[in-house]
């Protein structure tokens, strides 16, 4: 029978001598044998940053080289500036853009008004009427401006005569006053009151008129009825017009004191129409210019700015005219700016070129003396 360490003999055999292990050190083991073996793959990730991305090795040595080429374009993109965020609207553009608001609401108002006024049945339907227009040598639309009224002995004659210049050499408003008895030549008729011609041709009878008689030339024409006036103070003036009265007046069933007061639209009428005195129709004519620069010289006041486009528009609504719209929209903020200023006026016949008179058929007129005088006087007023 083998013995127990003859049965494990073998194993004793094939093990290695103790001598042969001999400096064996398993720290020494492993740096050794990564300095000899290939470098491990890691498959660990760094984190990659937003800022940084990560480069691809073919593009890399293009931009390098690129970089190399555009040093400066290298820096910016290396190192990139935040872009501040532009304002979306600038103040000149806010600015411009309120003025373009401004002018829309100005507009709507106008056409508002317009509305109204040719809806309101309370009075007569103006008509418009046949106006061979001439522009004035200077290039100016000069304005035919009449006052009527449909009711009473004057049912149908021009009260009040008048040449609105807005767009002269000058670029201020100018108003010229024709007194209504003036004698003068009416083309195809005998000669006449100079408001006698209206009753017996209209607006363009009145036009030729003022042409033949005075060298004046006019573009356009409005006819404004005296009932129409009064409703377009009160809506541009609610709480009445200021204005000094020269003196103590009563007409139409209205006693006007004098002094400085707030007139309605119909005291304010009634103020310009009365001619029952020493001055007769010369005082009617200054009473009229008054009346006028009180208007003008108010609607700076920013609630009648604000009233302004809607009244005009009842304006245009009420009156018989053939002044385009677009004229009234480019030269009715000039009247508002510079005709608060006030208006210069002109009345004719000038003075020192005129005599009272008396025709069979006419009765009391003004007589013209010199009516050359008066032609020189309206062209260097006019600027022509």
């Amino acid at each position: 029978m083998m013995s127990r360490v003859d049965r494990y003999k073998h194993i004793h055999d094939k093990s290695k001598p103790l001598e042969d292990n001999k400096g064996f050190s398993p720290r020494k083991e492993k740096e050794s044998k990564d300095a000899t073996d290939e470098p491990r793959k890691s498959y660990y990730k760094e984190p990659v940053s937003e800022q940084e991305p990560e480069k691809d090795p073919i593009s890399e040595p293009l931009e390098a080289a690129g970089d190399q080429q555009n040093p400066k374009k290298s820096k910016k993109e290396k190192k990139p500036k935040k872009q501040r965020g532009k304002r979306r609207f600038s103040w000149p553009k806010r600015i411009a853009l309120f003025f373009v608001l401004l002018i829309v609401l100005a507009v709507g108002f106008f056409f508002k008004g317009k509305s109204y006024a040719e809806n309101d049945k309370s009075l007569p339907k103006e008509t418009i009427e046949t106006f061979n227009g001439v522009k004035s040598s200077n290039g100016a639309n000069n304005i035919l401006i009449l006052g009527s009224d449909t009711r009473g002995e004057d049912a149908g004659r021009a009260d009040t005569i008048m040449v609105l210049q807005l767009d002269g050499p000058s670029k201020k408003p100018k108003l010229i006053s024709f007194m209504r008895d003036t004698f003068v030549d009416i083309p195809g008729y005998d000669a006449n009151k100079i408001n006698s011609a209206y009753a017996l041709g209209g607006a363009d009878l009145v036009r030729q008129t003022l042409a033949e008689n005075f060298n004046i030339q006019c573009r356009y024409y409005a006819k404004v009825d005296f009932q129409s006036f009064e409703k377009i103070v009160d809506s541009m003036f609610p709480s009445g017009v200021k204005i000094d009265a020269e003196k103590d007046l009563n007409l139409d069933g209205v006693d006007i004191a004098k002094g400085m007061q707030k007139m309605d639209g119909h005291t304010l009428l009634q103020y310009s129409r009365f001619r029952m005195d020493e001055q007769g129709d010369f005082g009617r004519v200054r009473r009229q210019q008054q009346v006028m620069s009180a208007v003008m010289s108010q609607l700076k006041n920013p609630l009648a700015l604000i009233r302004t486009p809607e009244s005009l528009g009842r304006l245009v609504g009420y009156m018989s005219t053939d002044i385009p719209t677009t004229f009234m929209l480019k030269n009715g903020p000039s009247l508002l700016l510079k005709g608060s200023g006030g208006i210069e006026r002109l009345t004719v016949p000038v003075d020192d070129s005129w005599s009272y008179g008396d025709s069979a058929y006419a009765g009391s007129i003004l007589q013209i003396d010199d009516m050359s005088m008066n032609q020189s006087a309206i062209q260097n007023f006019l600027g022509q």
